[in-house]
């Protein structure tokens, strides 16, 4: 079986940028025989034939870049992403052995330096009342 070219208004299907999914199209511009742009049917916007394949994610990629540079920031050495062999290495915690009666955990501290710990007050800041005005002048 034979297929035809590519015309011009041929409807196709492809991934639309503007409504992230695969939707109609129209082909408005054709080059070598194939469909160079499209137009939505659904949104009406315009983009290059992306043969239904969706872009890779680019904000993700940066945010893990800029994730991982951070983490290297605050803990230099540290790996940023524990991996499957680094959580088999990693010992046992029995809960109940570090629990005390009170449910904290077994963490001893002298008098001393709870009496020598600042308490810190948070107070807590009113709510803002709504400004008067926002409407139509009266007259």
């Amino acid at each position: 079986m034979m297929t035809r070219d590519i015309r011009l208004g041929d409807d196709i299907d492809d991934f639309c940028v503007r409504c992230k999914r695969v939707m109609n199209h129209n082909v408005v511009s054709v080059l070598n025989g194939q469909a160079a742009k499209v137009r939505c049917r659904t949104c009406h916007s315009d983009h290059d034939f992306r043969h239904e394949q969706a872009p890779p994610p680019k904000v993700d990629a940066r945010k893990a870049a800029l994730f991982a540079e951070v983490l290297k920031k605050v803990a230099p050495g540290v790996p940023a992403v524990a991996d499957d062999a680094d959580l088999e290495t990693m010992p046992e915690i029995d809960d109940e052995s570090d629990i005390d009666s009170d449910g904290e955990a077994g963490v001893e501290v002298d008098a001393e330096e709870e009496a020598a710990a600042p308490i810190v007050v948070v107070k807590a800041q009113p709510k803002p009342k709504p400004k008067k005005g926002r409407g139509r002048p009266k007259k």
